[in-house]
């Protein structure tokens, strides 16, 4: 069994393969698989840098995220923009911090 197969990919990172009015994600479980591995290796390096950011600037958790964000949909960003709201999230979710709803993950791949 090969380690792709045993990733298991949460529905919410499908749910941005998944085109309005369609079940079935647009691009390959290959794909997919390694986007994710891309978002999820991303969103825990940021775990370190959020904390710091928070302590340092002295900023509320909602203004580290939505920073963090913007360095995410930068020109030349190794990820997507509605990745980039997934790594937001994940980063939420790993730092068990509340999901501002301006942030939250919507509609699909652009």
């Amino acid at each position: 069994m090969s380690d792709e197969s045993q990733i298991e990919i949460p529905q919410s990172f499908i749910a941005l393969f998944v085109e309005p009015g369609r079940t079935k994600p647009n691009a390959s479980r290959e794909h997919i698989a390694a986007r994710y591995e891309l978002c999820e290796d991303l969103a825990n390096l940021l775990t370190q840098t959020a904390g710091t950011m928070q302590f340092s600037l002295g900023i509320t958790e909602r203004d580290v995220l939505e920073r963090c964000q913007q360095g995410l949909l930068l020109e030349d960003s190794v990820v997507t923009p509605t990745e980039a709201q997934w790594v937001i999230c994940r980063l939420a979710e790993l730092m068990q911090w509340p999901m501002p709803a301006a942030l939250t993950v919507t509609g699909p791949q652009a």
